[in-house]
């Protein structure tokens, strides 16, 4: 087993903002720190808190968008009508693609620019020269990534005219909104900024539109994480050990997407009507079946050869195998550090996180028709990533080809989840495996490949700094792509401690981390946004799909004419060797990727389904037959067979689907390892009364986690501290909650031999909602795998304070009660009829730039809540929370959508706030207590509902 721990101390940690939270960088914070304190005494006079009338109703209402008479806008060939309802919800009507496009431009510009201009300068590694010095390391990985530079690649070289006609025509509207208005009357964050700096916001281009797709692909990556996690836990766990943490995913009881078909061996084509055998398994040496690969990788890096994943093979370009480790891991723990300051836009990157999305056949509904559901798993925050917006050609012709409505991004044209008057489409994360990290072998001349030393490709770029002095940064990439290590404080020269065998070149330089990743080179995804807006039918659906290149994401569809269907598109490698596991060595041509892609032809499809039904939530899209490796890193399907558990049910006893049966699944907070674990622990012979007294409120529970459910709060607060015990003291610190100590066993050999053995005080360095173990359905299965071996090892524990040591999983679950009895005493009382979920799992819509930092004052000002929530980890109303770092709500289902394909008014939707990003309008969040409830809007489509739902009419005039 890996070292031993010793009791816990220092704070348990709470969930917060992804930037600046690495361990041992405080003396960055106290520049933006100043800064923001700045920031809050202006915030305090803009709210009329301070000195206030003079600000609070000027400043405060500048920025409020005008949404009724006329507003002429340069460039229009005609009218544009924007009919918004009472929730602010715009319709726009326009007679050409390029008006509706401008339109679409001006009015995200009128409710969102801040938000607008925040994620361009993020996308291009230039927050620093709005927020300061605070943001210059993160600026300079995003500069070392490179999303601009691609962005406009993609403009310049690959997308279609039209595209870029439609790009051109949105960075028009934004101007024209732009043109004449100072900051504070485009948003009251500009007023505050403007006391702290001298920023203006410039103008917008159609690459800022561009390089909104790499950050949302960034964000959707797929499995880099588990990649980094691997290889960490090598410093304490061995090569079983790691696997029972990553168990095979359950294809007897938790289905793909996709349960029939498979690659044809004669064409080389996907056939959805196939047999799993007719792939002929995959017997490419290269990745086998499944990927997993031969030769000198393997699965978990420990291979034999040429090289270990991790530098632990022998041979001509090998090491002893402790030295490599630590080698690699300093690298990959500063490595996670940078990645934990990166915004993440989207929400935390790890298992567990995902979406939602399933389409039932009109054979099986109450309306005759399909009816498709979708609600993306993100990041809560203010203002919600979605704007929902109508875009609607009054005649659709070759000029004007739009009459679409669903869920937009503000700085990007076109709708990216909705319906036009054809189809509906959904979206969930595919996850595919379109990351990979290579080891480099570096020394100041280059880097070593095939023996041979080749020059980086190097260029320098300057980062602008509001209030402080540019910095100037050198970028080096090699043939795997941007050496990403070299962007980190804490990085120093590595492998200076491992033995060199052999003739192997000396290795006192270390090695440098090099990123290969799909949407680094230039693609069409943004083609695919307006081709799908265009589609009519599942050819010109799947035609779209294949330019969806990244993200990778698995496209759900129906149609007027009853049809329903599944495409799972994206630009995914072919890997020499490997399975894309663990890091793979950089200075060898055996490894890294063919130079095309799987080709879209042989990905995975269905369309009419005999079942009348398809679910996509981030499960394996075929089974473990299908001929090429998409991923070893699935989400492990609980939500998708909770899913399909659900509709299967319904149509096995005779029933039909509503809309409204659609929309309580959305809402459904069954706990799916509660019925594993709740039996045991009610077994356990309790002394305690106060903790027996919490055991009986399992008694008749139903495993559903509702607000208000006592038995939810208490039960998931003993899975947090089972998962504590039996595994999260003993992962390296580098994986652990940071500022969680521990005294620990040394990981290494080194100082003196009669010290080895003794305890090491260690501290954890990852922010608490991305630290592990997170409490996902992967540990479901690592739980459930070992619940029949009741004296593992992973059960022992070792005494603390009070408690005693366990030998077995029973000890370890009666110790886990106790632990959960007084943690929720000291949260929420000693009397258990107060408790509750929602008390302990609570929403705070946070302000993304000013709302995660800085004085309390500030945060009151811009964010909102909090909301109490049922529904949790890994259950379908996906409420996420990390086990590891506490309770609180780290992402959330961003919107809920029901269409009803081809009554289309008698759709439903919210999203998670409101269409304003303006912190005291009407319509900031005004949908979120709704959204806590579970209720949807009325969506109307059609030119009448429209004129009925309307309440403001604004008409933009040439």
């Amino acid at each position: 087993m890996p070292a031993n721990t010793t009791a816990s101390s220092g704070p348990s940690g709470t969930a917060g903002s992804a930037a600046g939270k690495a361990a041992g960088k405080p003396g960055r914070k106290k520049g933006r720190r100043a800064r923001l304190i700045v920031i809050v005494l202006v915030l305090a006079l803009v709210a009329g808190i301070g000195y206030g009338a003079f600000w609070s109703v000027s400043t405060v209402r500048a920025s409020y968008p005008q949404t009724t008479g006329t507003i002429k806008l340069d460039g229009l060939d005609g009218d544009v009508e924007v009919k918004r309802d009472a929730y602010g919800i715009p319709q726009l009507y326009a007679d050409s693609d390029a008006d509706l496009f401008r339109a679409q431009g001006f009015v995200h510009a009128q409710d969102r620019f801040w938000e607008m201009d925040v994620r361009r300068h993020m996308t291009a590694g230039r927050l620093s020269e709005m927020f300061g010095s605070g943001q210059v390391d993160t600026d300079a990985f995003l500069r070392t990534l490179g999303w601009r530079k691609v962005a406009q690649r993609e403009y310049d070289e690959v997308l279609s005219e039209e595209t870029k006609k439609n790009l051109q025509a949105y960075a028009d509207g934004v101007n024209a909104y732009l043109k004449g208005r100072d900051g504070k009357d485009i948003s009251v964050e500009y007023a505050a900024l403007g006391f702290t700096n001298d920023y203006k916001p410039g103008e917008w281009t159609p690459v800022d539109s561009v390089a909104w797709l790499k950050a949302m692909a960034w964000d959707l990556r797929g499995n880099m994480q588990d990649e980094i996690d691997r290889s960490l836990m090598t410093s304490r766990l061995d090569e079983k050990q790691i696997a029972q943490l990553y168990p095979d995913y359950p294809y007897k009881t938790h289905k793909p997407i996709v349960e029939k078909g498979a690659v044809s061996s004669v064409t080389g084509k996907f056939d959805p009507e196939a047999t799993p055998s007719s792939s002929g398994g995959g017997s490419d040496t290269a990745q086998g079946a499944t990927g997993q690969g031969t030769g000198t990788q393997g699965t978990t890096g420990q291979g034999t050869g040429t090289q270990g994943a991790i530098g632990q093979g022998t041979g001509t370009q090998g090491a002893t195998a402790q030295g490599a480790a630590e080698g690699v891991s300093t690298q990959l723990a500063s490595l996670s550090d940078t990645l934990d300051e990166i915004p993440a836009l989207l929400g935390p990157n790890g298992n567990g996180i995902g979406s939602n999305s399933w389409v039932v056949s009109g054979d099986y509904t109450t309306t005759g028709k399909p009816l498709l559901a979708n609600d993306p798993h993100l990041a809560p925050q203010l203002p919600s990533l979605w704007y929902q917006m109508g875009l609607h050609c009054r005649e659709t012709s070759a000029k004007c080809q739009y009459d679409v409505a669903g869920y937009t991004f503000s700085g990007m044209p076109g709708v990216i989840i909705g319906h036009n008057q054809d189809i509906a489409w959904g979206f969930t994360n595919l996850g595919a495996d379109v990351t990979d990290l290579f080891l480099e072998k570096v020394s100041g001349e280059g880097y070593l490949y095939d023996g041979k030393v080749k020059p980086f490709t190097v260029r320098d770029e300057t980062i602008k700094v509001a209030g402080g002095k540019s910095r100037t940064i050198t970028i080096r990439e090699t043939n795997n792509g941007p050496v990403v290590s070299d962007r980190s404080g804490e990085l120093e020269k590595v492998g200076q401690k491992a033995p060199v065998e052999g003739v192997a070149p000396d290795r006192s330089d270390g090695y440098a981390v090099a990123l290969r990743w799909t949407a680094l080179d230039p693609g069409r995804s943004m083609d695919a946004v307006f081709e799908l807006n265009r589609a009519k039918d599942f050819p010109s659906f799947r035609k779209a799909a294949e330019h969806f290149e990244v993200p990778a994401q698995n496209l759900i569809y129906a149609d007027t004419e009853g049809h329903i269907g599944y495409q799972a598109p994206g630009k995914i490698p072919v890997r020499k060797k490997g399975d894309g596991t663990m890091p793979s060595p950089g200075w060898s041509s055996e490894y890294g990727w063919e130079k095309k892609p799987i080709p879209f032809e042989a990905l995975p499809y269905e369309y009419d389904p005999k079942r009348g039904y398809i679910v996509t939530a981030n499960q394996p899209v075929v089974d473990d037959k299908y001929a090429h490796l998409l991923t070893k890193d699935w989400g492990y399907g609980s939500r998708s067979q909770r899913i399909n558990d659900l509709i299967k049910a319904k149509i096995e006893d005779g029933g039909k689907i509503s809309t409204e049966d659609m929309q309580k699944m959305q809402m459904d907070n069954h706990s799916e390892i509660a019925p594993l674990l709740v039996p045991e622990l009610l077994k356990i012979n309790i002394s305690d009364k106060s903790v027996r007294e919490a055991q009986k409120l399992l008694e008749g529970w139903d495993y559903a986690q509702e607000p208000d459910s006592a038995a939810a709060a208490y039960f998931n607060a003993v899975w947090r501290n089972i998962l504590k015990l039996a595994f999260g003291n003993k992962l390296p610190k580098e994986l652990r909650v940071e500022g969680e100590c521990l005294n620990v066993r040394r990981a290494d050999n080194s100082g003196p031999v009669d010290e080895r053995h003794k305890l090491v005080r260690e501290c954890g360095q990852r922010a608490a909602d991305s630290a592990q173990p997170d409490g996902g359905d992967r540990w479901y299965r690592v739980v459930e795998g070992l619940m029949d071996d009741p004296k593992s090892d992973w059960w022992k524990s070792p005494e603390s304070g009070r408690d005693e040591a366990t030998e077995t999983r029973d000890e370890l679950f009666a110790r886990a009660m106790e632990d959960a009895r007084w943690e929720l005493t000291a949260k929420l009382g000693k009397d258990i009829s107060s408790w509750s979920w929602g008390r302990l799992h609570q929403l705070t819509l946070k302000n993304q730039t000013l709302g995660t930092e800085g004085p309390g004052l500030l945060q009151r000002l811009l964010n909102r809540g909090p909301w109490n929530l049922g529904g949790g980890e890994a259950a379908v109303n996906a409420t996420g929370w990390n086990a590891a770092g506490g309770y609180e709500v780290v992402w959330v289902p961003s919107m809920r959508m029901v269409v009803n394909v081809g009554d289309w008014d008698k759709s439903r939707w919210i999203n998670l706030t409101g269409a304003s990003g303006h912190a005291y309008a009407a319509h900031y969040t005004d949908q979120t207590d709704k959204w806590v409830k579970g209720e949807l809007l009325d969506w109307s489509f059609g030119t009448n509902a429209v004129s009925k739902s309307t309440t403001d009419t604004l008409t933009l005039k040439p």
